[in-house]
């Protein structure tokens, strides 16, 4: 009788836990990114440094407020935090000025957010198509962003 083998045996043991990130840091999910922060403020809500602002959701922080392209939305009172003597931004505060769902396991500190109502508007108000990637028949990788200032006709189909 032949042997049953899996593949990746380490990560099918339901009673053995692995960390997701080093120890004391944080994972933030969004938009199919795993961002890992090494540092984060302590607090019942997410405060992150404002330079790790871009790297999460794109947004930075300027003078009119958090800015993602042509789209600023002014700072709340409760965004900028001081806490441990440094600034931090309060990021579940942001998601839920903008309506933007978000869940967290704070034991674990994974926290997920979901699309921005706000990006998906201007998004569909533009008509213009999320940055993305495929390969073509020949292995060749094809960018939306190589197509800029072309009209592109955008056809998928699924088997499900």
């Amino acid at each position: 009788m032949a042997k049953a083998m899996m593949a990746n045996p380490e990560l099918r043991n339901p009673f053995k836990t692995t960390p997701v990130h080093p120890e004391g840091s944080t994972t933030v999910l969004y938009q199919g990114k795993k961002i890992v922060l090494a540092e984060t403020g302590t607090s019942g809500s997410l405060l992150v440094r404002p330079d790790d602002l871009p790297a999460i959701n794109g947004f930075e922080l300027k003078p009119e407020g958090a800015c993602y392209n042509d789209l600023c939305i002014p700072l709340a009172a409760n965004m900028l935090v001081e806490a441990d003597g440094r600034e931090w931004f309060n990021l579940t505060a942001f998601a839920d000025l903008l309506e933007q769902p978000w869940v967290a396991d704070t034991q674990a500190r994974v926290w997920s957010f979901a699309e921005m109502p706000t990006k998906r508007e201007s998004t569909m108000v533009n008509a213009m198509a999320p940055d993305f990637e495929v390969t073509d028949r020949q292995g060749n990788v094809v960018r939306m962003a190589d197509l800029k200032g072309k009209k592109a006709l955008i056809v998928t189909w699924s088997s499900w």
